[in-house]
């Protein structure tokens, strides 16, 4: 018997099975060898939501959520929050090294050539309702791209992912830009290539009538950390989304629009609006005592606090926490955050929320900064995607060359009724009589 296995014992049948455990995992394929009799299906493995089952193998992301650590290539986030900018992280997360400066140069520029879209892309996009929510358009506009870009159906093609991939980098901020931009009603503004990636994306949203907008370094730099921040977080929903669909091989645009989808859900991007909105329901720190009260006594619900993942304190949340200040000192402080701050003293010291491993996550504290930057909450997901479409590249570009992956196709377990012959609609609804 290997030391490295499971044995399973089929209480029905009697029989005994040895499963090999594989870098801490065991294949679901092996659990189909167990069965009562020749003509059974065999074994599956149940498990809504994916909770406990690995869909493929990544060197991207590393996360050990019960010592709240996160590393992108085996880099700490704080380190490369710290002394990195997001263009360089993308590059590590996309590629698997820190660039040189010659990489990163010619990175820098092969993104920055790409920034500017279609003109018919605007056209498309002014054909929005003028209240259209911006993530909507995000999502939309994304798709469209698809057929700006015949050649981006290769995907086997390593020159033409690599095309596609500088040209989504560059393209996101100009379309989240351009919806922010349509949802003020507001006229577009082309990209700076002079600027910085976050720079230009700062220039497309705020420019108004001067020559050139210049960005405040403090801001610009903030927002590189957020972008750093949200970079890729592992097999997320919307990482999933992109994988998934990207399966079947359709061109990275589509598969970036549907992970975008993923993302527009309240759960997912939208949680830090969640936030927001808890926050001005709470109104003043003094208030706090009674909003926990009712959360202990399922009431309200605690948004912005625990993690999937995470079962001790973010390491984002703690980056972004220091970064708010930062923020403050620029654009002025927001109230709301001695309200959260308040919130979390509260829930750190209560021991139902220490017992049940609640602590603050990125949503607690991203969308107060994002809210003094002078973003509304509509754009929140917006901003978020931009960062994450690094991480959809780099986890699309693994699958795309992972020789175990095949389109995705999850099981089901079947609890609908069995066969039953047809009724024609003059007898439908009669009830038997006895």
């Amino acid at each position: 018997m290997a030391q490295d296995s499971v044995t399973v014992i089929d209480n029905r049948t009697g029989r005994s099975y040895e499963i090999p455990i594989v870098d801490g995992t065991v294949r679901a394929m092996d659990f189909r060898q167990i069965k009562v009799s020749s003509d059974d299906f065999g074994l599956m493995v149940y498990d809504p939501a994916f909770t406990n089952t690995a869909s493929c193998r990544s060197s991207i992301t590393y996360i050990d959520g019960e010592r709240g650590i996160l590393e992108y290539r085996g880099y700490p986030i704080d380190q490369l929050a710290e002394h990195s900018t997001f263009l360089e992280a993308a590059y590590l997360v996309i590629y698997g090294e820190l660039p040189t400066r010659a990489q990163l140069d010619q990175w820098t520029r092969n993104i920055t050539y790409h920034t500017y879209v279609h003109e018919n892309i605007k056209r498309f996009m002014a054909g929005y309702n003028y209240d259209a929510h911006p993530m909507g358009i995000l999502v939309g506009t994304t798709a469209a791209l698809s057929t700006f870009y015949p050649d981006a159906k290769d995907v086997d093609d390593p020159q033409s992912r690599e095309m596609q991939t500088w040209r989504l980098l560059a393209k996101m901020p100009t379309i989240a830009a351009y919806a922010f931009r349509h949802s003020h009603g507001l006229p577009y503004v082309y990209p700076d290539n002079d600027l910085s990636y976050t720079g230009n994306f700062l220039s497309m949203l705020w420019k108004m009538s001067e020559p050139q907008y210049k960005p405040n370094p403090v801001l610009e730099h903030a927002l590189d950390v957020l972008f750093i921040l949200h970079a890729d977080h592992e097999q997320n929903c919307s990482a999933n989304a992109m994988r998934s669909v990207g399966s079947s091989r359709p061109d990275p645009y589509s598969a970036t629009a549907a992970a975008t989808a993923a993302l527009y859900g309240p759960l997912h991007g939208g949680a830090n609006e969640a936030v927001i909105r808890m926050l001005l329901q709470i109104g003043d720190k003094k208030n706090v005592p009674e909003f926990i009260r009712h959360v202990k006594a399922g009431e309200r619900k605690l948004m912005g606090f625990g993690h999937r993942i995470y079962k001790s304190y973010d390491p984002r949340a703690k980056i972004i926490k220091r970064t708010a200040y930062e923020v403050f000192e620029i654009a002025g402080r927001n109230p709301l955050i001695d309200v959260a701050l308040e919130l979390e003293r509260a829930a750190l010291e209560d021991e139902y929320f220490i017992e049940r491993k609640l602590y603050p996550n990125v949503d607690f504290y991203s969308g107060i900064i994002y809210q003094a930057l002078g973003f509304s909450m509509e754009m929140f997901p917006v901003l978020f995607a931009i960062a994450r479409t690094a991480g959809w590249l780099a986890q699309w570009r693994e699958m795309i060359t992972d020789p175990e992956q095949k389109i995705a196709r999850p099981r089901q377990v079947y609890t609908g009724l069995r066969r039953r012959d047809f009724v024609p609609i003059e007898e439908r609804g009669k009830v038997a009589v006895a």
